[in-house]
C-alpha cells in the first residue's frame, strides 16, 4: 500500500480546510458574552451541561453555541496532520538522510516565525489604536513570543495577546519532542509519551483543590497536545485503508463520544482523538469533487490562522452591539480575503533554506 493513500493530499487540504474554519469561527464566537464557552484547557461539568440546554431548546443562537464550544477541536485535527507529516517527510520520504537536530529546530522555527512575525504586529498595532484593546506588551513578553515560548510563561491566558497564537508555541515544542525523543524510534516511545501526558493530565482532575491552574498550563503545552500528534505519527506509521462501511461507523461512534464524552472529564481528555477518527473517517467516505470547498480553504489555512484574530479586533464590536450574524459574515468574507492577500505577501518574504 503507497503510504500517502492514508491521507491524499486533498484529504489532507480539507482537514485543515474545514479545522480552520472551526478555529477562526471559535475564536469569534466565544468572544460574545452569551455563548455557551468551551472546555479547552480545563474541565467545567456546567459548560457541556448549558451547551445541552441549548441544543435542548434549539436556541436562536445554536450556531454560535455549537462553534463556540466545539470549534477550537480544530486544534487537534491540525496536530494530526502536523504529526503523520512530520513521519512521512522525514522517515519515509528523506528515510536515507539523517535530519540533524539544530538545522532541524532552526528550519521549523524559522518557518513559523515567518508566518507570524507580520501578524502580531498587525496585531498589536490595532489593540494600541483602540482605548478597550490590550496594552500589556512588555519586552519580556514579546521576546518570549518571537521566540515561542510564551506558552511555559504563567498565566499564559492573560500574556498570550493575539490568544491564538498560542498555537505557534505549541507546534515549535512539539517539533522539538519529535526530534529528540521520537525521530526514527520504535512506536512504543511514541505511545509512552501520549501515555506520560495523559496521566500527568488526570493528576489534576477537577476534584483535586487547585488543580485549574495547574492544569491550564500544561495543556498550554505540548503535554495537552501530544495525543493528536502522536495519533498522526502512529496513523503514518501503521495505519491501514479501511471498507467504507467501517469508517461509516467510525464516523458514527466518533461524533457520540465527542458529545457524551464532553461530560466527564476523564472521557474529556480523549475527545480530542476521537475528533481526529471522526474526521478522517467521514472525510475517507466523500468523494474528492465534495472535498473541493474545504480544499481551497486548506490552502489558505496558514494565512487564515495569521489574520484572524487581527480581524477580529476590528469586527467583532458589530456582533456586539447586536447584529451577531450580520458581524460573523464580514467576519468570514473579511478573513478569507486578507488571508488571500497575505498569501501573496508571504511570497516575497524569503523562505527558510529546506533541510
Amino acid at each position: 500500500m503507497n503510504k500517502q493513500q492514508l491521507l491524499s493530499i486533498a484529504e489532507s487540504k480539507a482537514l485543515r480546510g474545514i479545522a480552520i474554519l472551526g478555529i477562526i469561527l471559535h475564536n469569534y464566537c466565544h468572544f460574545l458574552g452569551f455563548a455557551v464557552k468551551e472546555n479547552e484547557y480545563t474541565f467545567d461539568a456546567e459548560k457541556p451541561m448549558m451547551m445541552l440546554d441549548r441544543l435542548c431548546s434549539l436556541n436562536h443562537y445554536l450556531f454560535v453555541h455549537i462553534l463556540s464550544f466545539f470549534g477550537h477541536y480544530g486544534v487537534p485535527v491540525f496536530l494530526f496532520i502536523s504529526g503523520f507529516g512530520l513521519v512521512m517527510k522525514y522517515e519515509y520520504k528523506n528515510k536515507d538522510k539523517e535530519t540533524r537536530i539544530l538545522p532541524f529546530v532552526w528550519y521549523n522555527y524559522a518557518k513559523l516565525l515567518r508566518l507570524m512575525f507580520l501578524g502580531y504586529i498587525a496585531f498589536a498595532v490595532v489593540s494600541y489604536l483602540d482605548p478597550h484593546g490590550y496594552h500589556g506588551y512588555t519586552v519580556g513578553r514579546v521576546v518570549a513570543q518571537l521566540f515561542m515560548y510564551i506558552n511555559i510563561l504563567p498565566d499564559p491566558d492573560h500574556i498570550i495577546k493575539p490568544g491564538p497564537y498560542w498555537y505557534f508555541g505549541l507546534t515549535m515544542q512539539l517539533y522539538i519532542v519529535y526530534r529528540l525523543l521520537l525521530y526514527r524510534r520504535k512506536s512504543a516511545y511514541t505511545i509512552a509519551l501520549i501515555s506520560v501526558c495523559w496521566i500527568l493530565q488526570t493528576v489534576f482532575s477537577p476534584e483535586m483543590y487547585g488543580s485549574w491552574d495547574s492544569l491550564n498550563r500544561i495543556r498550554y503545552n505540548f503535554i495537552g497536545g501530544m495525543l493528536p500528534f502522536g495519533m498522526g505519527m502512529l496513523y503514518a506509521r501503521h495505519g491501514r485503508l479501511l471498507p467504507k462501511g467501517a469508517y461509516a461507523a467510525l464516523a458514527v461512534v466518533s461524533a457520540a463520544v465527542v458529545f457524551w464524552g464532553s461530560f466527564n472529564f476523564h472521557s474529556w481528555l480523549w475527545v480530542p482523538a476521537f475528533i481526529v477518527i471522526g474526521a478522517v473517517s467521514t472525510f475517507k467516505l466523500l468523494p474528492e469533487w465534495a472535498l473541493k470547498p474545504c480544499m481551497w480553504t486548506g490552502v489558505i489555512s496558514s494565512s487564515l490562522f495569521v489574520v484572524h484574530p487581527v480581524l477580529r479586533e476590528i469586527i467583532i464590536p458589530m456582533s456586539r452591539r447586536g447584529q451577531v450574524f450580520t458581524g460573523i459574515v464580514v467576519y468570514l468574507v473579511a478573513s478569507v480575503l486578507c488571508a488571500w492577500l497575505f498569501m501573496k505577501l508571504l511570497k516575497f518574504i524569503p523562505k527558510p533554506k529546506s533541510i
